[in-house]
């Protein structure tokens, strides 16, 4: 092995395969849910009702409408319906295409730079050849054991973020002014699995980067708006806002994991540059 070869984390040397191009294009598919952004404030820049759309009364879905006049005592009318219902199925795609290429072992290990990993992903602990056998056999067990509970919650933090991204896909294929219950059965799905996806994700992180802290505060927030509104059926005097902590956070908890992965495998990749 080469001086340049030791200098690569432990990360990249073994199983997985931190610095790969699939893990660089998951990463950058979690990062383009942030065109929602743009989308809606050029919707709401197009909106033809009888008064200006407001964030803090209307309903997220009122971009998307396919019609205009009166939907549930609401003057609904969005002429630019169709650049919203994009954006929202190229969210859910990315968040759909993050969770499929970012593999469960990627995840448990993308926050950390030199978190050392055996073949097959089971992770070394350090010290453990130098110590008797019997402490060796009891650390080996406890880093493998370790490793599996957090293979697990990235595993479950993967399923819950696809189920969010399949949820958002709904909501743009099927309109709120459709008459379909799929709508709302989306909208449901993207807000408790995406905040749920942010919860798992950040606790997993926590002590592995400060965006953590923003990812876990995000699904927290979420999550508390989602309960509220189930509570109070959406019966507020500002739905809009109560709706956008829902769904806000959620874009940007998801961004924010796609971020730090990003800067990993470009972390890897440096390095990979400066050995050769």
């Amino acid at each position: 092995m080469t001086a340049g070869t030791t200098e690569l984390s432990a990360g990249a040397l073994y199983y997985p395969d931190v610095a790969s191009t699939r893990f660089y294009v998951g990463a950058l598919a979690k990062l383009s849910v942030l065109q929602y952004f743009v989308a809606e404030s050029a919707v709401i820049g197009a909106w033809a009702g009888q008064g200006p759309y407001s964030r803090r009364t209307g309903y997220i879905s009122d971009l998307g409408a396919l019609a205009c006049g009166d939907f549930s005592g609401r003057d609904v009318c969005s002429p630019a319906h169709l650049l919203m219902n994009v954006s929202f199925a190229v969210q859910g795609l990315g968040m759909i295409v993050g969770a499929f290429l970012l593999g469960s072992a990627l995840l448990c290990c993308a926050a950390r730079t030199g978190v050392p990993f055996a073949r097959g992903g089971v992770p070394f602990a350090r010290g453990i050849a130098a110590g008797p056998a019997g402490r060796a056999g009891q650390a080996a067990r406890a880093a493998r054991a370790r490793w599996g509970a957090g293979v697990a919650a990235a595993g479950t933090a993967r399923l819950l973020t696809g189920t969010a991204g399949a949820g958002t896909v709904i909501v743009g294929l099927v309109p709120e002014d459709t008459g379909s219950a799929w709508h709302v059965a989306g909208a449901l799905m993207y807000f408790a699995a995406g905040s749920l996806a942010l919860l798992v994700l950040g606790g997993l992180w926590l002590r592995q980067t400060p965006l953590a802290w923003i990812i876990l505060a995000c699904g927290v927030v979420s999550f508390a708006a989602l309960i509220a509104g189930g509570l109070t059926g959406m019966r507020v005097p500002e739905p809009g806002t109560l709706e956008r902590l829902m769904g806000y956070p959620i874009t940007v908890g998801v961004a924010a994991a796609g971020l730090v992965i990003a800067q990993r495998v470009q972390y890897e990749r440096t390095l990979r540059r400066r050995a050769r």
